[in-house]
């Protein structure tokens, strides 16, 4: 079967390199050489956060320490910041976990603002809010660091962030921005297989951490830094991901965080130029657009041309190419465009022209 190329928000493309990377012969997670394999990458871990705490791997989707933030952290009430989908998870999974909860809702396509943040966390009822950096079913880029400087306002505050969609593609870093937890899937702008997240925590929140006493092992922090501090995990981990982080990390370094940067921003303003080019408006408020996915409007917001996207869809995936249909309640009404990870100039021109002939007649 011919392979159909990914261009939907995650997973996407895993190149030959990674992937050979990834079958490497098992070694013990116990061992030396795991141990070594672990050492090896923590610098480079550390540099891409820009950080110097431990940054821990976790064999588990991101929705995994995103819970576990939840049951490491939140003793009082969390403040959930929902701007999308998966922003809006969250408050339902803190209340499936027992915790006391609140929304900070804003329409989807808009992103989360300092202000509303300050003006709900001035109440003084919460000891955390979740946030997400990058909502992937609206295509918005929430301003981080803008979120960010609250923390000094709010310092007994955990600031739990989920950039599972912006890491590598735009700077994350940790140590500057004052937050308590950042974590991210490799299967997006990492460009790895799904089933592991990375993740790194503040000293305030390995402090609280501590204090609570029904936050679980499978995630519990303090297990994380106890054993990363031997270059080990709490549990056995997916050695093969850690492989091919090794070798990711090699690429990423290779072509420089800089350059990484700026081919996201430059993929994505291709992107962008290619909707409007073909009469689409795009759905998120103008200025918040994602650097790694382009969430094009369809008919959930007035303006711009509307056509069948399923129809578009099978148009595109004929041609080679998968791309979204939306997601959630704007399915249909928007769809989505992933320029992350591996891409280049290349490989997305290679994508529109799919596209352009896909679009004939619809």
């Amino acid at each position: 079967m011919a392979h159909v190329k990914l261009h939907i928000p995650g997973p996407v493309e895993v190149s030959e390199k990674t992937f050979r990377a990834f079958c490497q012969p098992m070694i013990g997670h116990r061992g030396q050489g795991f141990k070594d394999l672990y050492a090896r990458i923590q610098p480079r871990l550390q540099a891409l956060l820009s950080t110097k705490q431990l940054v821990f791997l976790s064999t588990s989707s991101a929705w995994g320490v995103m819970e576990g933030a939840l049951r490491n952290l939140v003793t009082k009430k969390v403040l959930n910041c929902m701007c999308g989908a998966f922003s809006d998870k969250w408050y339902d999974v803190a209340r499936r976990c027992g915790k006391d909860a609140e929304p900070l809702q804003v329409p989807w396509g808009s992103p989360i603002r300092a202000e509303a943040v300050d003006a709900k966390l001035a109440t003084g009822q919460f000891d955390a809010l979740t946030f997400i950096h990058n909502e992937t079913s609206t295509g918005v880029m929430s301003p981080l660091a803008e979120i960010a400087a609250l923390k000094a306002k709010y310092p007994d505050v955990m600031f739990i962030v989920d950039c599972v969609s912006s890491l590598t593609a735009v700077p994350v870093e940790f140590d500057k921005l004052g937050v308590d937890v950042v974590l991210a899937g490799t299967q997006k702008a990492l460009a790895l297989p799904p089933g592991m997240c990375l993740f790194v925590c503040s000293p305030a929140a390995l402090a609280k951490a501590a204090t609570v006493k029904d936050r679980g092992y499978y995630f519990d922090f303090v297990e994380f830094q106890k054993n990363a501090e031997q270059n080990m995990t709490p549990s056995t981990p997916s050695i093969a991901h850690v492989y091919a982080l090794d070798s990711k990390l090699e690429d990423i370094f290779t072509e420089g965080l800089a350059a990484r940067y700026a081919r996201h921003a430059q993929l994505a303003q291709m992107t962008r130029a290619w909707a409007a080019r073909h009469g689409f408006t795009l759905f998120p408020e103008a200025g918040f657009e994602s650097h790694t996915l382009t969430c094009v409007n369809n008919g959930a917001r007035p303006g711009g041309r509307v056509i069948n996207v399923p129809e578009f869809q099978k148009r595109v995936k004929d041609r080679g190419f998968l791309i979204d249909g939306g997601y959630g309640k704007i399915k249909g009404t928007t769809f989505r465009i992933s320029n992350m990870g591996d891409e280049t100039e290349a490989t997305m021109k290679a994508l529109f022209a799919a596209m352009d002939e896909a679009l004939q007649g619809l």
